[in-house]
């Protein structure tokens, strides 16, 4: 028996829109077709006349920090905001940084363990882990097979900082996750010509924040992307480049899928509505908010993302949500450049800021927005019941008004940040609604979930193709 019907919407998937009903059973999709409130009148029913009905949001890069007794409402808080904002997915990174303990940090199936006791009962929203490879690890490729196995099929590598791969260990993990279906998604930038230009910087006494974007060009991200790209297709791996954000990083990824290489790339919404002239700023309290790795680029780059994401170059949109607080992590006065945090606030916005940039400025289209917020995150992570609005799959739904006006304040988000680097950009587009697994979690721009109704999703390897030629 149906249980509830969201009606009177227009229904938005990765291929079409059309006005239809929604028919939810216990948490699932059972039908999506014209007509199913009227055959289905014991049921309770949403209006959502006027409204885009949109698949929840799957962001898969957050660096969601973990809940501590010092902080023990921080993962929570970052989830309820995630709902907010219309994603009811995320995947978390347990990198540095993000709270994991020492001995979490030292082995991929221990910060597996650790991550899944410290969150549980904690989201409002579902949630899953992609574990980070560091140089520092006792033995992570021995422990790939296992991690695949317990539901963790992807899994990040840097090629920079001091917890960085070397080559040889990213060449390692690309084997062995070819071998076992996983998927390695890699942070690109070239540690060496990083490392030499900030010392030089630091010796001529550049200390501001805005030497971080200075130091970390264009080419050094290129050059690793190609770098990242050759290691994989040696290992026969497929290979998924994070944070892309410049026009030369993408000509490195179109190359690759045009010769049929498993390449696969996201970039971000802040390299999507915001450039390289934030750091031209004289207020350092303002600069800082926007260090970023890799950092911010030129407008010429920015708009060469939105082309990637129009043609198929960049598969989808993620928010690589850190919270930082310019209370405690980018305090003013500021350290040196390299000592910075890196990062800043996106799990609240990532909907708001795709829709509102790119589909309300005519840069991609509803359909495509849903694509690369939605569907090719669960194909390619592994989500097997989420990402569309079809009979079977988990009933995360968003009432989304599409032509409401707002305006980006910090004050009306929810996150665990007091800033957001998007504030004062007016978008279109509103969040009214939004359903995890049939029940609500926001109803018209009110939280009414809970703590703990969110899941840990142990993901299924994702069927990529592995490299050829």
């Amino acid at each position: 028996m149906t249980d509830l019907v969201v009606a009177g919407g227009t229904v938005v998937t990765a291929s079409r829109s059309f006005p239809a009903d929604v028919a939810i059973t216990d948490g699932r999709i059972e039908a999506v077709a014209p007509g199913l409130a009227a055959r289905n009148l014991q049921a309770d029913t949403i209006d959502a006349s006027g409204l885009l009905v949109l698949p929840g949001c799957i962001d898969v890069h957050t660096h969601t920090r973990l809940p501590s007794d010092e902080e023990p409402d921080r993962f929570y808080r970052d989830s309820v905001a995630a709902a907010f904002g219309g994603t009811t997915t995320f995947v978390a990174f347990n990198n540095p940084g993000t709270g994991i303990s020492d001995a979490g940090s030292r082995s991929l199936l221990g910060g597996l363990e650790e991550f899944r006791h410290r969150t549980e009962g904690e989201s409002a929203v579902d949630f899953g882990l992609s574990a980070v490879i560091t140089g520092t690890q006792e033995d992570p490729i021995t422990e790939l097979p296992a991690l695949i196995a317990s539901g963790v099929p992807s899994f990040k590598a840097f090629m920079v900082y001091d917890f960085r791969l070397t080559d040889e260990r990213l060449f390692d993990a690309f084997r062995a996750a070819a071998q076992h279906g996983g998927m390695v998604q890699v942070h690109c930038e070239n540690a060496t010509i990083i490392d030499a230009l900030i010392a030089d910087a630091l010796a001529s006494g550049h200390t501001a924040a805005r030497y971080h974007a200075e130091t970390r060009p264009v080419y050094a991200e290129a050059e690793a992307t190609h770098r990242a790209i050759a290691l994989a297709r040696a290992a026969g791996a497929s290979v998924y480049i994070v944070h892309l954000s410049s026009a030369d990083a993408l000509a490195e990824v179109v190359t690759a899928k045009a010769r049929g290489w498993p390449v696969f790339a996201e970039t971000c919404p802040h390299y999507l509505a915001l450039t390289a002239d934030r750091y031209a700023n004289p207020d350092e309290s303002t600069v800082i908010r926007s260090v970023i790795s890799p950092p911010l680029r030129t407008d010429a780059d920015r708009q060469a993302l939105w082309l990637g994401l129009r043609a198929g170059g960049l598969d989808l949109v993620a928010s690589d949500h850190v919270p930082d607080r310019l209370a405690v992590e980018k305090q003013v006065p500021a350290p040196s450049f390299p000592q910075i945090s890196n990062g800043a606030p996106g799990i609240e916005t990532l909907l708001a800021v795709a829709h509102g940039a790119g589909v309300a400025r005519g840069e991609i289209s509803l359909e495509r927005m849903v694509d690369l917020l939605a569907t090719t995150p669960a194909r390619l992570f592994g989500l097997q019941e989420k990402g569309a609005i079809e009979a079977g799959k988990d009933a995360d739904l968003v009432l989304f008004d599409a032509s409401a006006s707002r305006t980006i304040r910090q004050a009306d988000l929810h996150h665990t940040s007091d800033f957001t680097p998007y504030e004062g950009l007016e978008v279109r587009g509103a969040v009214r609604t939004v359903l995890l697994r049939g029940q609500a979690a926001v109803r018209a721009g009110i939280f009414v979930g809970r703590r703990g109704a969110g899941r840990f999703i142990e993901r299924a390897a994702a069927p990529l193709a592995a490299a050829s030629g």
